[in-house]
């Protein structure tokens, strides 16, 4: 059957767009391969004993005994006692920061939204260099400031520099939720006789709940991975992080090999917790 000219140029459009779209599969498949290959790989050799990443030595639970246990009973020694001190601090700092960055972070949010249009904007902005910044320029400005005032470095400093660069994130998290609102509810609960602080914690607060979760989870993801800022402001007291500790451990020639079920659990911790807060929020875009 012969073609026309119109034919043949729509069979050729069709084409370019399937390739297009074969290529661009290809390309978030291989994106996805180069990101979570490597931590694919530790959840397996997190099944074997062998101290050498990438050796396989057989099918074993004997590194989460390990880490659960604080003591390999095949070489009758403890596990490093540093590395569940790293855990502690790392809980605790990640904590602590993401409830304090939620509450700042919530509170800015509001605030920004009610400005001007103008003033919005430049808030805005300078809410998002902290996040464009690279860490370690966040981390030695922090160090600098802590000297000049004389504040001995320590789990206070690291606190304080880890709500610093975890408050921007939840106020980006929590803006969109208020976009979305109805901007009359809570002057609404004004004009019903509730206090500004009732009216906040009655009616703000469940609409932003979302985005507050999301800020939150954020927060503490972010204090958990990050090493840049730690490294600059925990000083030399003996304060450590996961990441710090990996860092001076594996400048003595290895990782200890607890630490590839601990990341295996951490990442399927994380994995769970994102998958719960999405089924949640499209129940709730359905419902809505």
């Amino acid at each position: 059957m012969i073609m026309t000219p119109s034919q043949i140029e729509a069979r050729r459009r069709e084409r370019a767009l399937k390739t297009k779209q074969v290529a661009g599969q290809a390309y978030l498949w291989l994106l996805l391969v180069v990101l979570y290959a490597p931590i694919l790989l530790i959840i397996v050799f997190s099944f074997t004993k062998s101290k050498v990443f990438g050796n396989w030595t057989g099918f074993t639970i004997q590194l989460y005994e390990n880490l659960f246990t604080g003591y390999d009973r095949t070489a009758q020694v403890r596990v490093d006692p540093n590395l569940y001190r790293a855990i502690v601090f790392t809980f605790l700092i990640a904590l602590i920061a993401a409830v304090c960055s939620t509450i700042l972070g919530t509170l800015a949010a509001i605030g920004i939204f009610n400005m001007r249009q103008k003033s919005r904007r430049a808030i805005q902005l300078l809410n998002s260099i902290p996040m464009i910044n690279p860490d370690i320029l966040t981390g030695i400005s922090l160090f600098l400031l802590f000297v000049f005032l004389g504040i001995t470095r320590g789990m206070v400093t690291v606190c304080i520099a880890h709500v610093v660069f975890c408050t921007p994130y939840v106020v980006l998290s929590v803006l969109p939720r208020l976009s979305k609102m109805n901007p009359n509810i809570y002057e609404a609960a004004l004009d019903l006789g509730a206090t500004p602080f009732q009216a906040l914690r009655k009616v703000l607060i469940p609409e932003l709940r979302p985005g507050m979760i999301s800020g939150f989870i954020l927060a503490l993801t972010l204090s958990i991975d990050d090493f840049g800022v730690t490294f600059f402001t925990k000083g030399s007291g003996g304060l450590e992080t996961l990441s710090t500790f990996i860092y001076a451990d594996a400048r003595k020639g290895g990782l200890t090999p607890e630490l590839r079920p601990l990341f295996s659990l951490i990442f399927l911790v994380i994995l769970v917790l994102l998958v719960v807060m999405n089924i949640r929020s499209a129940r709730q875009e359905k419902h809505t």
